[in-house]
């Protein structure tokens, strides 16, 4: 379901970038070359600058033993390679992966988050993060990111006027709409799609690592615990299990604006996984 919705959902944001080009008179080749290139560069270098704007520290032989052995453990039981590992120095429990495919991975974790959870919350954790990278979803986020940064090169090229074809018959209201809402309209999906990800990597998470109900603990503790925002680059907000920067908290039309979905509706999911509630 969690792969239908993600479907759907880089399909409407398709679909906008093709009304933005058709109504403000672009080139939707060039638009769409221009962002590929962009994130071409950030498909092979997001992970190592996700790592260095978080400031994380590879752990080196005898440090975080049981992260290592719990990761070597759900590595080997998923037949997968044994990613990078990283500690952050912060009091916030949280946690992320990132790398454009399994061979080229990283995991960290904060030392909040090792204080913080026991080891079966942490297993649940760590096979979170090792879904990500199993699910490949740095691809399915380059994909989104993508198509949103092709509207906003849209979108600003016709703020400066450049790139417009003179025989576009459009009228004008037309254009100011394509012009302030696609962008707003591609945030909003590519958060959805985030979003979705996340719920996905849950639900092969709890499957990993064979506790739901750990996880479920796991997230609690972490939105009780991590109220005070990290100092890290929102770029990489999104690559975190709980939103490290917690900037739309509460039941508000910022949600919208969320790269990750409520606490309260992860728990659930998760506590009706373990009574054998699918979704």
């Amino acid at each position: 379901m969690n792969f239908i919705k993600t479907t759907m959902l880089l399909t409407f944001l398709t679909l906008i970038v093709l009304f933005t080009a058709t109504l403000l008179g672009f080139d939707l080749f060039s638009s769409l070359i221009f962002a590929f290139l962009f994130n071409f560069i950030m498909y092979f270098f997001s992970g190592s600058l996700a790592i260095k704007s978080t400031r994380a520290v590879k752990i080196q032989d005898g440090q975080f033993q049981e992260v290592k052995d719990i990761v070597f453990y759900l590595t080997q039981k998923e037949k997968m390679p044994m990613p990078e590992l990283y500690v952050i120095n912060s009091d916030q429990p949280n946690a992320f992966a990132t790398g454009r495919n399994p061979k080229n991975s990283k995991v960290a974790v904060t030392t909040g988050i090792l204080k913080l959870l026991n080891r079966d919350e942490l297993e649940g954790v760590l096979a979170h993060e090792l879904s990500h990278i199993k699910n490949r979803d740095i691809l399915v986020s380059s994909i989104a990111a993508m198509l949103a940064a092709a509207i906003s090169f849209m979108s600003r090229m016709a703020f400066w006027g450049v790139g417009e074809r003179r025989d576009r018959n459009i009228h004008p209201a037309f254009a100011l709409l394509a012009f302030i809402a696609a962008p707003i309209a591609s945030i909003i999906i590519r958060m959805a799609i985030s979003r979705t990800r996340e719920f996905g990597a849950d639900a092969t998470g709890a499957e990993v690592s064979g506790n739901p109900l750990a996880l479920a603990s796991a997230l609690e503790k972490i939105d009780k615990f991590s109220k005070i925002p990290m100092n890290i680059n929102p770029a990489v907000s999104q690559l975190f299990i709980s939103d490290p920067l917690k900037s739309f908290s509460g039941k508000s039309i910022g949600k919208l604006f969320s790269t990750h979905p409520p606490t309260e509706e992860r728990v659930k999911r998760l506590k009706q996984r373990q009574s054998g509630i699918r979704f």
